[in-house]
């Protein structure tokens, strides 16, 4: 059987040197698709697209995993700019929140990373919380910390123990989306893991980046996941 097909979106970089070449560029760490790979899926990189058409895109993919990357601009959760707030990315926000949209109105399994999870939050009317003081060891440096799961929800059913996660970010989730639960907490009470509790739907965030990470039991439940979509019998 062919492996299910997961979409990881991209970002472009305005100016990639890479051997005589320096030219803008749509990329994603490549942790990303060797997660993937690792926990038995096969990967396709989402380059940014006309919004329209993020419905086509994700009739062509058995999942989505939304990357990490800047701060989502605060005009999409209404509130107004930190100072502390990165440069909006614009043609970014509205290529994944329109592939997120599309992606819940056709119950196509999600996991969104980092930004991503942020990403979901919003596209759910959820807000963020611009800037955390406090939250690493060594602020503007990769860091592990430890994340306890909340009893109940799919991701303590997946990783049931407390773990220690790589993680670099400085906005949070604030007011949940519609239908949101926090399914993992920092000790400092960060939401680090959003999900929908439904259980007929695979829809998860995570604060932090498990492609840095040798733990694949949250993307294999993804696999499987858009493995059963996959294999179920259309009406």
């Amino acid at each position: 059987m062919p492996r299910p097909l997961i979409g990881i979106t991209t970002y472009v970089e305005d100016s990639t040197r890479y051997g005589v070449w320096d030219v803008p560029t749509s990329l994603v760490p490549t942790g990303y698709y060797e997660l993937v790979q690792a926990a038995g899926g096969a990967a396709v990189l989402l380059p940014p697209d006309d919004p329209a058409a993020a419905a086509e895109v994700l009739s062509r993919v058995d999942g989505l995993v939304v990357a990490g990357g800047p701060d989502v601009d605060p005009v999409h959760y209404g509130a107004a700019r930190d100072s502390r707030t990165g440069a909006p990315a614009t043609v970014r926000d509205r290529w994944e929140l329109a592939l997120l949209a599309a992606a819940l109105e056709a119950d196509v399994p999600v996991l969104g990373i980092c930004r991503g999870m942020q990403a979901l939050n919003v596209a759910l009317g959820g807000t963020l919380i611009q800037h955390l003081d406090g939250h690493f060891d060594v602020p503007g440096a990769m860091s592990w910390h430890p994340v306890r799961p909340v009893p109940d929800t799919r991701y303590a059913a997946l990783v049931p123990e407390e773990t220690q996660v790589p993680t670099y970010h400085h906005q949070a989730v604030d007011r949940l989306g519609r239908g949101l639960v926090a399914s993992a907490h920092a000790a400092d009470g960060t939401v680090e893991a959003i999900e929908l509790p439904d259980p007929a739907r695979w829809v998860l965030g995570v604060q932090w980046h498990p492609e840095r990470a040798t733990d694949t039991r949250v993307m294999t439940s993804l696999i499987a996941a858009a493995d059963a979509r996959t294999a179920a019998p259309a009406l």
